[in-house]
C-alpha cells in the first residue's frame, strides 16, 4: 500500500545578492512530489501507512489544530489508499468549517472536537482508551505525523537527495522535529543541516530532535530568529516577499513554513553566515494549502 509519488525538480533561484556574495542556492520542490499529500508529509506518512496496512488497520486517528497541514495531507492519504479516518482536532468547532477541515471532511475523514485542555493530555493513556472506546480498533498517528516510521521516510528521502545533488548545506523549516531529524540522520556529516523554527520560543525543539537523531550527529542547529511573531503568524513584509518570490522565481511559498525559512535563508546570506563557494539547498516541504 503505497500512495502516488511524482517525481520533483531542483530549481535554482539567481540573484545578483547571490553572485556578490558567493553563494549559489538551489530549492527542492518536493511540494510537486503529491497534488494534496505534498512535501514531507508524503515521507512522514510512507511507512505509517504501509504499518497500518501490514496490521491490517482500515482507520486512521491522528490529530492537529483548525489548519494542520497534517489533517489535510492524512485525509487525503486515507482516501486514495481506500482507509477511514478520523481527525482529532484541538479547539471548539466554528462553522463554516475553514478550507482544510472542509476538504478533510470532503475526503471522507471524520472530525472529533476535544478542548485544548483535553487536548494537551491526548497522548496520554487513558486519552487513547477513551479513543478506542469511542472510535474501536485503529492505527494512530501523532500529530504532526512525527514518529519513528517517519523519521526513517524523511532518512530514507534525505539519502536520495544526496545522490541528486551536491551541497554544502540543507535548509529547511521545522515544525516537530521529525523532518528534520530524519535529514540529518539520513545526510552524510559532511552536509551541514540548518533548521528554521516556525514557532515562537522554539529553542526547546533541539530537545525534541535529539531523541530522533544518531546522537553522533552534531552537523545541525536550529534557527529561531524568523518566526514572525509565532506559529502561523505572519506579516505584512511575509506576505510582500512571498509575492515578490512566485514573480521574480515563479516559487509558491507559504507564509507558515516555507516562507519563513526562505527569508531566513537570504537574510543569513546578507550578513556573511555561508563561506563563500557554498552551495545552499533549501527543502520546499509543500504545505501551500495553508495560505488558503
Amino acid at each position: 500500500m503505497s500512495l502516488k509519488y511524482f517525481k520533483t525538480p531542483i530549481q535554482e533561484l539567481k540573484s545578483q545578492e547571490f553572485e556578490q556574495f558567493g553563494v549559489r542556492v538551489y530549492i527542492k520542490r518536493e511540494d510537486l512530489n503529491h497534488p494534496f499529500v505534498s512535501g514531507n508529509k508524503w515521507w512522514k506518512l510512507k511507512y505509517n501507512l504501509q504499518e497500518a496496512s501490514r496490521m491490517g488497520y482500515q482507520t486512521l486517528i491522528t490529530f492537529g489544530g483548525a489548519y494542520s497541514n497534517h489533517i489535510f495531507a492524512t485525509a487525503a492519504a486515507a482516501n486514495e489508499l481506500g482507509l477511514k479516518s478520523i481527525g482529532i482536532i484541538r479547539g471548539e468547532e466554528t462553522l463554516p468549517c475553514n478550507a482544510t477541515l472542509s476538504y478533510a471532511k470532503e475526503k471522507g475523514m471524520e472530525l472529533y472536537y476535544i478542548s485544548r485542555e483535553v487536548y494537551r493530555k491526548k497522548a496520554a493513556a487513558a486519552s487513547i482508551q477513551s479513543l478506542q472506546e469511542k472510535f474501536g480498533k485503529f492505527f494512530l498517528i501523532p500529530e504532526g505525523g512525527t514518529n519513528e516510521l517517519a523519521v526513517r521516510g524523511c532518512s530514507e528521502f534525505a539519502s536520495a537527495l544526496e545522490k541528486e545533488i551536491d551541497f554544502n548545506y540543507l535548509c529547511l523549516s521545522v515544525g516537530t522535529g521529525g523532518t528534520i531529524a530524519g535529514m540529518i540522520n539520513g545526510l552524510t556529516d559532511q552536509k551541514k543541516v540548518i533548521g528554521f523554527s516556525s514557532l515562537k520560543g522554539g529553542d526547546f525543539l533541539s530537545d525534541e530532535i535529539k531523541t530522533w537523531v544518531t546522537p553522533t550527529k552534531i552537523n545541525w542547529t536550529i534557527n529561531t530568529d524568523y518566526h514572525f511573531g509565532g506559529y502561523a503568524k505572519s506579516t505584512v513584509a511575509l506576505k510582500s516577499f512571498i509575492q515578490e518570490m512566485k514573480a521574480t522565481h515563479q516559487l509558491p511559498l507559504d507564509e507558515v513554513y516555507t516562507a519563513k525559512m526562505v527569508w531566513g535563508v537570504f537574510d543569513l546570506i546578507q550578513k556573511n553566515y555561508f563561506k563563500r563557494g557554498s552551495i545552499i539547498l533549501l527543502l520546499h516541504t509543500g504545505g501551500l494549502q495553508g495560505n488558503y
